[in-house]
């Protein structure tokens, strides 16, 4: 050892991170009651966020099968005077839930298939492609998101009576809800963002193969892009189905209407306890599909094996 080194002051070893680190150390979480004082916290939030969360739905739930008179009287008593499961069967039937329901599912499911194909056409061409004006593109892309949806209303409203190049109104047709729903900045810029985090590299071996852009977007993009279409798949249904002014708008035909449209209409000629059943078969329903449907909105194979090594 050199007299440099013997002069050198001894460094200290640095602390290793501690990946659990939080605002209670280890010792403190050891003493027993910190332990339980902290559990029980964390027990009271968790049922306050379940009542919070889960209490307006099963008080629908269990007021659909109860008498108009008990949820007056008494709204958060379970059943004084029993069951009623009539509500369901009398507003499946009476108030045509399933008519309804199928013309929500058609809307949600146009809906969901124009923003997913504009937003992925326009995020690949504004990220892959790069065009030459892509970033005075994107600027005003990301301008008409400072724009209130409500200034837009009359405009867009003009437009669907009198499209142009059509020729006829599309008022009571499906595509007066669909065509607008694919003007969404939003989705546009998230795709966007998603497409420029993927590697260069395999749109660089593509290239070299021969593939065209079509090609390229086709077999390349799409297949590693699963969980962003995952997520604009989701934002897209859960905004059609509560949609509730622009369908009311251009939708004036009750036959084509969706149950966020109809149901508000027909309470008035309905009782209480049936327009609660039939509230509840509208909620219960698109929570059952996001239930099924998970896993394929959430959980896609991301970029699995695009890149090797």
């Amino acid at each position: 050892m050199t007299a440099i080194d013997r002069a050198r002051p001894a460094r200290r070893p640095r602390p290793a991170a501690d990946a659990d680190r939080g605002i209670l150390s280890v010792s403190d979480l050891r003493r027993r009651p910190v332990r339980i004082t902290t559990r029980l916290t964390h027990t009271i939030l968790l049922l306050s966020l379940i009542l919070v969360g889960l209490g307006p739905i099963l008080w629908l739930a269990k007021s659909a099968v109860t008498p108009t008179q008990d949820t007056l009287r008494q709204p958060l008593a379970l059943w004084p005077n029993g069951i009623d499961w009539a509500n369901l069967a009398e507003a499946w039937t009476r108030v045509e839930i399933d008519k309804y329901f199928l013309n929500t599912v058609i809307l949600a499911a146009g809906v969901w298939l124009v923003q997913v194909l504009v937003a992925t056409t326009a995020g690949y061409a504004l990220s892959v492609l790069r065009p030459r004006y892509g970033r005075i593109v994107v600027a005003l892309v990301l301008a008409t998101m400072f724009v209130p949806s409500i200034v837009l209303l009359v405009p867009l409203y003009l437009t669907i009576v009198q499209p142009p190049l059509l020729g006829q109104s599309l008022i009571n047709t499906f595509l007066a809800v669909w065509l607008p729903a694919g003007a969404n900045a939003f989705n546009v810029l998230l795709v966007m963002r998603f497409f420029e985090s993927l590697p260069r590299e395999v749109f660089e071996a593509a290239r070299m193969d021969g593939a065209g852009p079509y090609r390229l977007f086709w077999s390349i993009v799409l297949p590693m892009s699963k969980p962003i279409i995952g997520v604009v798949s989701v934002f897209a249904v859960i905004g059609a189905w509560k949609d509730f002014l622009w369908p009311m708008l251009v939708l004036k035909d009750p036959n084509l209407q969706p149950l966020s449209v109809r149901l508000p209409q027909l309470q008035q000629f309905i009782e209480l306890d049936v327009f609660l059943a039939a509230l509840a078969i509208a909620t219960v329903i698109p929570i059952v599909l996001f239930l099924l449907f998970q896993r394929l909105f959430l959980n896609g194979a991301g970029m699995g094996g695009a890149v090797k090594g």
